[in-house]
């Protein structure tokens, strides 16, 4: 085994750990417009989805799923929580600088991935 291959292999198997939930890039790319409010944010989400026309999901995102994804995301440095004091604040949510650079770095996955759309569809259509 060529042992040049393990450095890039591990960081592919990293970022796509840090990429793990169906919700992630979706949420991630809501807030790439800026900060947002817990609700605002679902909405965002769940408004894209519907006006392409729920290709990337077949359900809404949930209150449960996008606080999971939330707490990732947090956790894994990819964005910050801020919340307005009082027992009735706001909570916010925004991108950090990684997962700014996180979303610029999925770019080009996204774009083979639309270049391939096709043969891939038809190649799962194939297998099942």
């Amino acid at each position: 085994m060529d042992n040049r291959d393990v450095p890039y292999r591990q960081g592919v198997h990293d970022a796509m750990a840090v990429l793990r939930g169906r919700w992630t890039v979706a949420v991630l790319a809501a807030l790439a417009l800026g900060e947002r409010q817990y609700k605002e944010l679902k909405s965002s989400v769940n408004d894209v989805e519907e006006r392409v026309g729920w290709v990337s999901h077949t359900k809404p995102l949930t209150d449960r799923v996008l606080s999971d994804t939330l707490r990732r995301a947090q956790q894994d440095g990819l964005i910050e929580r801020r919340a307005e004091p009082g027992r009735f604040g706001g909570v916010w949510y925004t991108l950090t600088p990684m997962g700014r650079s996180l979303l610029r770095a999925v770019r080009p996955l996204a774009e083979w991935a639309q270049q391939y759309h096709d043969e891939l569809a038809s190649r799962r259509a194939d297998q099942s």
